[in-house]
């Protein structure tokens, strides 16, 4: 994947994520974004979940529920661990969100 098609594959996957956190209440989670990272807090007991891009290699690398995955863009578009373990990008964050704010965000 060249630089342009991985830029706007991270970028549709940051807006998708903050998105779907701005439709949650913010007295329960919030996000802070920036071209690298975004990062989803749970207010109340200010849990992260942290996504962030790793550019050299072409993945987004994912914080959360004491463990942090690679993952890697595959032929369809979708994200999967580099490990070949099976997890989805949008699955994994979704688990992490709930883990930290006991909510199950809409993505």
């Amino acid at each position: 994947m060249d630089d342009p098609t991985y830029n706007a594959a991270v970028a549709a996957v940051f807006k998708r994520l903050v998105a779907a956190v701005d439709a949650v209440d913010p007295d329960i989670i919030e996000a802070d974004a920036t071209p690298d990272m975004v990062t989803i807090t749970a207010v109340q007991n200010q849990s992260k979940v942290i996504v962030n891009t790793q550019r050299a290699v072409h993945q987004i690398w994912v914080a959360g529920k004491s463990a942090g995955i690679h993952f890697t863009r595959a032929s369809d578009g979708q994200w999967f661990d580099d490990k070949n373990q099976g997890i989805e990008l949008i699955t994994w964050i979704r688990d992490c969100v709930t883990a930290a704010s006991g909510i199950e965000l809409t993505l």
